[in-house]
């Protein structure tokens, strides 16, 4: 076994430690929240998909070998990932206009503490507001640097940028109403399915997106 082949295992195998220690300390703050919050928490499993946000995207990250290239070609890759994050964030409301009604000029801070990673920090001001929920916003951050990683990378991997757009249903959930109308006749079965589950949703397109850009599959590697 050559020296390379060691060292690759033994830097996966303090990976996979390092994920346990980190999942072991996650599932106690989950623990002691749940002790708190009691009969507050009514769907379990809302409490751990911000877990799985972060991890998966802060693994796949991790993970990710950034291609050499030229000052050019990253500075395009940069804009391109940066306009991605932006849209990201906008469809799902953690940035964009302040609400109607709120006064010009004035800044305000709003933190709303719920089920840890659901957490809401929002500061606005001037017409314009940010949010901040920390799993949303690292699975975005994830997603936008493999999406950089890829455009450095020119393995085209146009579908899985895609799905990530659509990573917070609930959030483009007027623009898919408007595009399957013509084909559900606007099935009210339909619309109240997605709303129901559209964390589940998310959390799934979320991975396979992230799946995507992370193996970034070329067409011609499907047949192989």
């Amino acid at each position: 076994m050559s020296v390379q082949t060691r060292l690759a295992r033994a830097g996966e195998r303090q990976d996979v430690q390092l994920l346990a220690v980190v999942v072991a300390v996650e599932l106690l703050v989950l623990g002691a929240y749940l002790l708190v919050a009691g009969d507050q928490v009514v769907q379990l499993r809302y409490t751990l998909y911000p877990f799985v946000w972060i991890n998966a995207g802060a693994w796949a990250a991790l993970h990710t070998t950034v291609p050499s290239a030229s000052r050019r070609h990253r500075a395009i890759a940069a804009a391109i990932a940066g306009a991605y994050l932006l849209v990201l964030l906008y469809l799902a409301g953690l940035v964009g206009p302040v609400p109607a009604g709120y006064t010009d000029g004035l800044v305000d801070l709003t933190v709303a503490l719920a089920s840890p990673g659901w957490e809401r920090i929002t500061v606005a001001g001037a017409g314009f507001q940010v949010t901040v929920v920390p799993f949303r916003v690292v699975g975005y951050l994830a997603l936008s640097y493999l999406v950089y990683v890829t455009v450095l990378d020119a393995a085209g991997a146009v579908l899985s940028g895609a799905l990530g757009l659509f990573s917070c249903v609930s959030c483009v959930f007027p623009i898919f109403v408007s595009l399957s109308s013509g084909v559900f006749g606007g099935s009210s079965a339909v619309v109240g399915t997605i709303m129901t589950y559209s964390t589940d949703l998310s959390t799934v397109v979320f991975l396979v997106a992230l799946a995507l850009l992370y193996y970034r599959p070329t067409v011609g590697s499907w047949g192989t």
